[in-house]
C-alpha cells in the first residue's frame, strides 16, 4: 500500500497486506486519463491539396507513426484535425485537411470550408501536390489563393517513389509558390529534408496564442456515439462556431477533432470522434481505423459525453459505447439528443427503455438537449463539473472505515462455504476512477459487492462516476508444529 497512514492503521490492527491475494482486481483499472502539464503552445503547419493526393499520407510519414485514418478513395478526412509533431528537438502542430476544392458544393462544400479556415489560421501552409498527376486546375486555383497569403508557403510533391520522378516536379514552379519539393509518403523518401524545411518556416511561437486554463490544461472532454446522432452538431453549438463538418450523410467525422471550447467560463478540450457502428474486431478499412481512434479518444479522455438520439430507441450501438468508456474507467455523462423531436408517448418508451437497458449505468449525470435548437445546452458545464468532481474524489480511510462497520452490523455478508466472511479493513487506493479496496477473511458475492456499491453511492454520492472494488483476501499460513 502507498499511503503511510493507511499502513498504521492496519498495523495496529494487526492487518499485514502481504497475507492477502486479490481475489479480483478492478477491471481496466487505468492511470488517471489526466494527461500531464499542458506544454507551451507550438506553432501550427497547415496541410492542404485537393483530394487523394495522400496528404493523410504525408501527415503520417511526417509525424513518424499512424495517426491520420488513410484509405485509397477520396475524401476520407473532412475535417481540420491537428497532431502533435516532433522534429530535431522541436515541437509543432500539424493540421491534416480535407480535399480543397474551390468549386465544392454540399458535403464537400463544408470539408472545403474547414481547410480554408485551416489556412488562414496556420503559421505556415504546406500545398501538396500529386506529382504523378501533375498541376491541376484545382492546384492552380489554390495556388493562386496561398500566394495572396501573408503566411509562409511550401510545395511537397507527393508519391515520388522513385528518381524517375524526380525531374518531372520541375514542372511544379510554374505554380508561383518556390521551389516544390519531391517527396514519398509512403515509402519516406525525401521526408528528412521536407521537415526541415518545415522548421525553418514556422515561427519559434505560434502567432495566435489560444488561453491556457491553469497548469494542468483544460479538462479532456470525448463526444462519442453511434453515427449520426448529432456530436458535431452539439460540439458545433457549444463552440458557437463551425469546428466540425456536419451533413445528414450518416459517418462524416472520421478522425478525433480536438477543440478548445470555452463553456460557462471554464476552457475544455472536446474530442469530437467517429460514429461507432461495429465492434472495432469486426470493423473493416476506414471504419477500423476510426474505431480505434475513437476507443483511443475515449482513454485518453477524463469524462466521456455519449449521445442517444432520443426520438429512436436506445440501440444496441449505443449500449456498446456506454460499456466502451464504462471499461475505461471514464466519468460518464449521456446525453439525449434531439429532444426537440420527443413526443409525451417517446418520453413513456424512454423511462422503459432506461429502467430496462441502461440500468447499469443509473449512477451517469443525464442531460436532455437539443444540438440544433440549442435546447438546454447550457447544462453540459454542471453536468461535466459534477461528473469529474465523483471522479476525483477521495473518501478519508477513518470515514470509509467507520461507515462500513455501521454497514457490516446492519447487513453482514452472505456465508459462503459454511463459513462467513469478514471484512477486516477498507481503503480507496485510488482516484480517476474512486477504486476501493477491501480486505477480507473470505471471498464476497458478486450481489454483495454490487449492495456494498450502491450503499457507497447513496452514503458519499459519486455521481456520473464509475466505482471499482476489488476484494483481497488473506491466506491460509500453515500451522507451526
Amino acid at each position: 500500500m502507498s499511503n503511510a497512514d493507511d499502513r498504521a492503521a492496519m498495523a495496529q490492527l494487526g492487518i499485514d497486506p502481504a497475507d492477502f491475494t486479490d481475489a479480483d482486481a478492478p477491471d481496466g483499472a487505468a492511470g488517471p486519463g489526466a494527461a500531464a502539464d499542458e506544454l507551451a503552445p507550438a506553432p501550427v503547419l497547415a496541410v492542404v491539396g485537393r483530394p487523394n493526393v495522400g496528404k493523410s499520407t504525408l501527415v503520417n510519414r511526417l509525424l513518424g507513426r499512424r495517426e491520420a485514418v488513410v484509405q485509397d478513395v477520396p475524401g476520407v478526412t473532412r475535417d481540420r484535425v491537428a497532431y502533435d509533431a516532433l522534429w530535431n528537438g522541436r515541437r509543432f502542430t500539424i493540421v491534416d485537411t480535407g480535399g480543397w476544392e474551390p468549386d465544392a458544393t454540399g458535403l464537400q462544400a463544408a470539408v472545403a470550408a474547414q481547410a480554408d479556415l485551416a489556412m488562414q489560421t496556420a503559421d505556415a501552409v504546406l500545398l501538396v501536390v500529386d506529382a504523378t498527376v501533375g498541376a491541376t486546375a484545382t492546384d492552380e486555383a489554390v495556388a493562386r489563393v496561398l500566394r495572396r497569403s501573408d503566411r509562409p508557403v511550401l510545395l511537397a510533391a507527393t508519391k515520388v517513389d522513385n528518381e524517375r520522378l524526380v525531374a518531372e516536379t520541375a514542372a511544379l514552379w510554374r505554380l508561383g509558390l518556390g521551389e516544390p519539393r519531391p517527396v514519398s509518403g509512403l515509402h519516406g523518401r525525401g521526408s528528412g529534408d521536407l521537415l526541415d524545411a518545415i522548421l525553418e518556416a514556422l515561427p519559434e511561437t505560434p502567432r495566435e496564442d489560444i488561453g491556457q486554463s491553469g497548469a494542468a490544461g483544460p479538462r479532456r472532454v470525448a463526444l462519442v456515439g453511434k453515427p449520426n446522432v448529432g456530436k458535431s452538431s452539439l460540439l458545433n453549438r457549444l463552440a458557437g462556431e463551425t469546428r466540425s463538418v456536419v451533413h445528414e450523410v450518416a459517418g462524416t467525422t472520421v478522425d478525433p477533432v480536438d477543440s478548445l471550447v470555452e463553456l460557462d467560463g471554464t476552457l475544455w478540450r472536446f474530442v469530437d470522434t467517429a460514429g461507432l457502428r461495429k465492434r472495432v474486431k469486426t470493423a473493416s478499412g476506414m471504419e477500423y481505423y476510426a474505431s480505434l481512434r475513437t476507443r483511443s479518444a475515449i482513454e485518453a479522455a477524463e469524462v466521456a459525453i455519449v449521445l442517444i438520439d432520443a426520438s429512436e430507441p436506445i440501440a444496441e450501438q449505443d449500449q456498446r459505447v456506454i460499456g466502451m468508456v464504462e471499461e475505461t474507467g471514464r466519468a460518464l455523462v449521456l446525453a439525449f439528443n434531439k429532444w426537440d423531436l420527443v413526443d409525451e408517448n417517446r418520453r413513456l418508451a424512454l423511462k422503459r427503455e432506461l429502467d430496462r437497458d441502461l440500468v447499469r449505468v443509473r449512477w451517469a449525470e443525464r442531460v436532455n438537449v437539443s444540438a440544433l435548437t440549442g435546447r438546454s445546452v447550457a447544462k453540459m458545464a454542471p453536468a461535466l463539473r459534477t461528473a469529474l468532481a465523483s471522479w476525483d474524489q477521495r473518501i478519508p480511510t477513518g470515514q470509509l472505515n467507520g461507515w462500513l462497520a455501521d454497514l457490516l452490523a446492519a447487513t453482514p455478508p452472505p456465508v459462503r462455504g459454511g463459513k462467513q466472511p469478514k471484512v477486516l479493513f477498507a481503503t480507496q487506493a485510488q482516484t480517476r476512477p474512486p477504486t476501493f479496496v477491501l480486505f477480507t477473511t473470505g471471498f464476497l458475492e458478486a450481489g454483495y459487492r454490487r449492495f456494498l456499491e450502491r450503499r457507497l453511492r447513496e452514503e458519499f454520492g459519486f455521481t456520473g462516476s464509475p466505482i471499482r472494488l476489488s476484494v483481497r483476501v488473506r491466506e491460509k499460513r500453515a500451522r507451526k508444529r
